[in-house]
């Protein structure tokens, strides 16, 4: 049966509930920290002369659709009514508008260390002990607005931008590209500091803390955000149909990106499954 994912606006307070308590439950299993830890480890960057395939790669957008649900089918084991919801950031842009309320994700770090002191994965409520990380930092941290050099969200003219291309992806298929909606999306700019961070990577900046290193995924906002970037690539497939994943075919002999990427129907470590097979999941969940 098809399930949906709803706008985190929308949830009721029980759905807040049950969202959070299969989170923490999934937790306490020891399976959360699994996808901290297949994150990390598939975070390759452009100058790393390895295959890359969360970031900086035309599969940014497949790798992340199949991580997210492999996160809800841990959840819908604990509790099947739970889905997991996304964060329109274009829309609640305030620091303390939903996802940030206490029977949610909790609020802000505070100024001295930004520990997350609020709400139900904040370290002092017991349940939400980072282990798996790039630190040894053990509490959840979050900088929102960025205090000291702040920074806007991005805006559904930051969005639309990035929707109206057509073309999936382009050679040299990295965070250098300029043409195609993933690196769009995705948000590689030019230049220093915040105006090279676009649409998802300013996002990631803006909550700050854990979220801006390659164990992001421990702060539970990760999940919110991505299904909402996952519900964006749902949109450009609507509004281009015919138009796939890019590259078609695997580069070719002396190309710089040979075995450095995934092409459509290769194979996406570390699953059995290929980009063009992640393509359609109207099957599985729909967005309301």
């Amino acid at each position: 049966m098809v399930y949906t994912r709803k706008n985190v606006n929308q949830l009721t307070r029980a759905e807040r509930r049950r969202f959070v308590e299969a989170l923490l439950e999934v937790k306490r299993r020891g399976e959360y920290d699994e996808f901290v830890r297949i994150h990390i480890a598939h975070n390759s960057a452009d100058r790393e002369h390895r295959l890359r395939t969360a970031h900086m790669a035309p599969s940014f957008l497949p790798w992340h659709r199949r991580l997210v649900l492999e996160l809800e089918r841990a959840l819908r084991r604990v509790d099947a009514s739970v889905t997991v919801p996304y964060w329109d950031w274009t829309r609640d842009r305030a620091p303390n508008s939903l996802p940030w309320t206490d029977d949610l994700l909790g609020g802000n770090g505070r100024p001295s260390d930004r520990q997350v002191m609020t709400g139900p994965f904040a370290y002092r409520a017991g349940h939400w002990k980072i282990t798996e990380n790039v630190t040894d930092v053990q509490y959840l941290t979050r900088d929102l607005g960025h205090a000291r050099a702040p920074i806007q969200l991005p805006t559904g003219g930051d969005v639309e931008s990035a929707l109206a291309d057509p073309v999936y992806d382009s050679w040299p298929w990295n965070s250098a590209v300029t043409h195609g909606y993933r690196n769009k999306l995705e948000g590689w700019g030019s230049g220093r500091g915040s105006v090279s961070w676009q649409n998802h990577n300013r996002v990631h900046h803006w909550v700050g803390g854990v979220m801006v290193s390659a164990a992001s995924v421990n702060d539970p906002v990760f999940w919110l955000h991505h299904s909402f970037v996952d519900l964006l690539w749902t949109r450009w497939q609507q509004r281009h149909p015919g138009h796939t994943y890019l590259p078609a075919q695997p580069p070719g002999a002396g190309d710089p990106q040979r075995g450095r990427i995934v092409a459509r129907h290769e194979q996406l470590p570390p699953w059995n499954v290929t980009p063009a097979e992640l393509e359609d999941v109207s099957g599985i969940y729909r967005y309301e």
